[in-house]
């Protein structure tokens, strides 16, 4: 048996998406567990740029079978447009397994989403506005639609029913919006069931035989560790939880058939929309970050803020998900700095954290303590081993070991899946 987890370390943004390609064709099957088309995954693959949302990036390889989980949440537009994105790429998307237990994002959950950032105007959490939190908490209210409930008219328009009891009144009363009825949503979403019925399977079954057959399993999470909705930086985070544990509950499997986990972390760290960042740079070097990085977020364009790497999230990310390994990308991206900055503290009013803080206002206002490392001044894109990297490199690499406990198994040193360096990942036979 082989259930391994890949989860984003930092906040989000990590190349999972790139790690997940490399890795994927020693995989049976490749499992997105949570979050939905607010997650982005750029993939290089055959000299092409695939930007995926909501299919897993295994798709790529036609003897996997992608599974989009029970955890997830789907707009059913958004994933058909996808799909046949991918099919004109001449990627088959007949294998695809979506949960019948994941829920639908609404027309109505988009509409709330915009209306309730344009209302907390500076105080907005930084959403992609995709309707992703109020499915969320549709599903948590027990007020949701599943993926199943578009085979069955009856219960659909039934459900549909009594969420706009309540959503037309918030949204005509609160946010002055436009309402919606039964017929005009069921119009739109009910023919998507007629393409989307043969992917429907209960998932977690065929997740569970596939691994009591010895087959591998990959677990591939959105977001990343400081975002998730119980352990990152609340309430700056997302609506579902990207850590390892979310694995479990999201695809249907016990604790005990996880074997693995991967912690993918950039060799500098960046996030997107509003929350408190430590280590972000507002100078030249992290206008270099970000334009050297390309750091814009791969579903809505937005840049993304760049600091340097925060060992103390780490690790955080090391003991919340149980890591055994850590996976550095973009390395090359500091190629060109004389001195490396990497924070190994914070500071607050005079006291030391070597761990995150507890309160929220004092990780908000916490500044870092820095250890400078010299630079490397070479090009590292060609390296394929880590012997050929320069010692400075190497030395920056032992350093993030040394303090996240540790290994690192795979560094990137490029974008494209050929510019990786790896040191702890055995090919399957």
């Amino acid at each position: 048996m082989a259930g391994i987890v890949l989860v984003g370390a930092q906040w989000g943004d990590e190349g999972k998406g790139k790690i997940t390609d490399l890795i994927a064709d020693d995989f049976d099957y490749v499992v997105r567990f949570q979050g939905g088309n607010n997650a982005g995954h750029t993939v290089i693959h055959g000299g092409r740029t695939l930007k995926l949302h909501l299919i897993p990036s295994g798709i790529m390889y036609p003897h996997i079978t992608p599974v989009i989980g029970n955890g997830c949440v789907i707009d059913p537009k958004v994933l058909l447009e996808e799909m046949d994105r991918l099919e004109e790429d001449g990627l088959t998307t007949h294998r695809l397994l979506i949960s019948c237990n994941a829920h639908l994002i609404m027309p109505y959950h988009r509409d709330l989403d915009g209306a309730s950032e344009r209302r907390l105007g500076k105080l907005e959490i930084g959403t992609t506005r995709r309707g992703i939190g109020p499915a969320y908490m549709d599903k948590a209210s027990r007020m949701g639609l599943r993926v199943q409930d578009l085979t069955d008219e009856h219960i659909f328009r039934k459900k549909l029913e009594a969420a706009l009891h309540e959503k037309n009144d918030i949204l005509g009363k609160v946010y002055g919006l436009p309402t919606y009825t039964v017929d005009q949503i069921a119009e739109e979403y009910l023919p998507y069931a007629e393409r989307i019925k043969p992917h429907i399977a209960e998932t977690s079954s065929v997740i569970n035989r596939a691994l009591e057959a010895d087959q591998w399993v990959l677990f591939e999470g959105a977001q990343g560790t400081l975002l998730d909705l119980d352990h990152g930086t609340y309430p700056f985070v997302t609506s579902s939880s990207p850590v390892a544990g979310g694995a479990c509950v999201g695809a249907g499997v016990g604790p005990r058939k996880i074997d693995r986990v991967l912690g993918i972390a950039k060799a500098y760290i960046t996030r997107v929309g509003s929350g408190p960042f430590p280590t972000e740079l507002d100078d030249e070097i992290g206008t270099h970050l970000i334009e050297v990085g390309h750091e814009y977020g791969t579903t809505t364009g937005r840049e993304r803020r760049a600091g340097w790497y925060d060992a103390v999230i780490i690790k955080y990310a090391v003991e919340v998900n149980g890591l055994t390994d850590l996976i550095i990308t973009k390395l090359d991206v500091l190629s060109e700095l004389d001195t490396i900055k990497v924070c190994v503290a914070y500071e607050h009013e005079g006291h030391r954290y070597n761990s995150l803080p507890c309160h929220q206002t004092v990780f908000h206002h916490s500044k870092p303590i820095y250890e400078e490392v010299p630079g490397w001044r070479e090009d590292i894109t060609g390296c394929r081993t880590f012997e050929e990297l320069p010692a400075a490199a190497r030395e920056y690499i032992s350093f993030i070991e040394d303090l996240a406990e540790v290994p690192v198994a795979m560094i990137a040193v490029g974008p494209s899946r050929e510019q990786t360096i790896m040191r702890r990942w055995e090919r399957r036979l």
